[in-house]
């Protein structure tokens, strides 16, 4: 892979523990997924972390535990589907050589397809003041996939990931209102990134394609408080360490043009993808014995991921990295990102219609972390509001409970790409294919966005 090329952009292809889920594109809020629990998702995840509802505690506020009773098990899952397609007649293409054109060159088509994302909690109390649990979902997800022909194609191809966090918590209540939880995230993470290279500055014709395959393990820690500040009303706090991952695995070129024929080359490479610390703050009114209200706030410190670059891991004598002409203390390739903080604001409400029926109602704004200024084609982000509704039956006599939920996604703008190609030890800066020579590679477009979520959850206390 040529270091003078744009690198691969992460993505993800979702999965959790014994389901496969289809690859799902989270165009805002980075690559977090909010889709965890359908009876979160009814209320546009407002107040999450001050309303233990069932076993999904486990994941928004471990401390939330603390308040259910007995074993509690949730299970369910939920659909997301975002349609992202590049706006034919917006897309300008340049190539390292302008004279030589894009050809075939189409928008890509619909880059992103339905996912199904599964997920599973469990908390039991082993005495009054101690409770545990233990959950299995997906955190994160992009994916991409442009067809045959796509104009940007050397810029973005294929991109696939799958990330797993498996969760256990404990939470200890001091029996006057106040909890603190603690859970681990023990993520595990398996990718594949692509695209196609441009050679024309070399002279070729030829349009090898690069493959970066790499999984790693990784732990991020959770703390929770949940306060009781009256019969009515209570606030909650969660805060989660980051980390970075580093996805260990090959990169490998096929038909790479050499005097005998296009031949592979393989190398072992690394990606590290940085995982960002988060806070989120939640507060639960019960207004009426009918009515409940909800609200909160999360910050995720995305500027953590400031770049993505695909590393050698044999240094010169690595056959990309040798018949590239990598320089020492140089990735393979790279990609400026200079991602952003962010903010998500939620507001929502829960109105008990009878004793076995809930109807629910929220909103959220969730900010993109992308920096306007490096929109790639593997992200094109913007921020958006997402308007939710959700319904709860509940048998108190047996203790099942079924919610269901449905959203849509509006986004603010249609966002805009400008993919280059820049410089790893000038990330401001358009990278050079020789001395004072520029890289005049370019793909520009604007996208439709447009996407809706679903989920169904079944939830026992035992």
């Amino acid at each position: 892979m040529h270091k003078n090329t744009n690198a691969l952009v992460k993505a993800i292809r979702l999965a959790t523990f014994a389901a496969v889920a289809a690859p799902v594109t989270a165009f805002a809020g980075g690559f977090s997924l909010n889709e965890q629990s359908a009876s979160a998702m009814g209320v546009a995840n407002a107040g999450v972390a001050a309303n233990p509802e069932n076993a999904t505690t486990v994941l928004f506020n471990p401390a939330g535990m603390s308040q259910l009773s007995g074993t509690n098990i949730s299970f369910g899952a939920a659909v997301l589907d975002i349609d992202a397609e590049a706006k034919p007649d917006t897309i300008s293409v340049q190539r390292q050589v302008p004279s030589v054109p894009v050809s075939p060159s189409n928008n890509g088509g619909d880059i992103a397809d339905p996912a199904v994302l599964p997920n599973f909690y469990m908390t039991h109390e082993v005495s009054d003041s101690i409770d545990v649990g233990f959950g299995i979902h997906a955190p994160y997800g992009l994916a991409a996939d442009y067809k045959d022909g796509f104009a940007g194609r050397f810029f973005a191809d294929k991109t696939e990931l799958t990330a797993i966090s498996f969760s256990p918590s404990v939470s200890v209540s001091n029996g006057q209102g106040l909890s603190m939880g603690l859970g681990i995230n023990i993520l595990y993470a398996d990718g594949r990134l692509s695209r196609y290279q441009d050679l024309a500055a070399a002279g070729s014709s030829a349009e090898p394609y690069a493959d970066v395959t790499g999984d790693d393990v990784g732990v991020t820690a959770r703390v929770g408080f949940l306060y009781k500040v009256s019969p009515r009303t209570q606030l909650g706090l969660t805060a989660q360490t980051g980390t970075e991952l580093n996805l260990d695995g090959d990169i490998t070129i096929s038909g790479f043009p050499t005097q005998a024929g296009p031949i592979p080359l393989t190398e072992k490479a690394t990606v590290p993808l940085a995982i960002p610390e988060s806070a989120t703050f939640g507060i639960r009114h019960q207004l009426t014995d009918d009515i409940t209200l909800l609200g909160g706030a999360t910050f995720a410190k995305w500027s953590r991921f400031e770049e993505l670059d695909v590393n050698s891991r044999e240094g010169q004598s690595g056959a990309v990295s040798q018949a590239t002409g990598r320089q020492p203390g140089q990735p393979i390739t790279h990609v400026t990102e200079k991602w952003k903080d962010t903010w998500q604001f939620n507001v929502g409400g829960i109105w008990q219609a009878t004793p076995a029926w809930a109807f629910k109602a929220g909103y959220a704004y969730d900010e993109s972390p992308v920096n306007e200024k490096y929109v790639t084609a593997r992200i094109p982000s913007e921020d958006r509001h997402w308007l939710a509704l959700g319904a709860q039956w509940k048998d108190a006599q047996s203790g099942w409970t079924v919610d269901a939920s449905i959203g849509t996604l509006i986004f603010a703008n249609d966002p805009k790409v400008d993919d280059r190609n820049y410089s790893h030890d000038n990330p401001s800066q358009v990278a050079e294919l020789a001395p004072n020579v520029p890289d005049q590679s370019n793909y520009q477009a604007e996208y439709d966005l447009s996407a809706w979520s679903a989920g169904i959850e079944v939830s026992k206390a035992f």
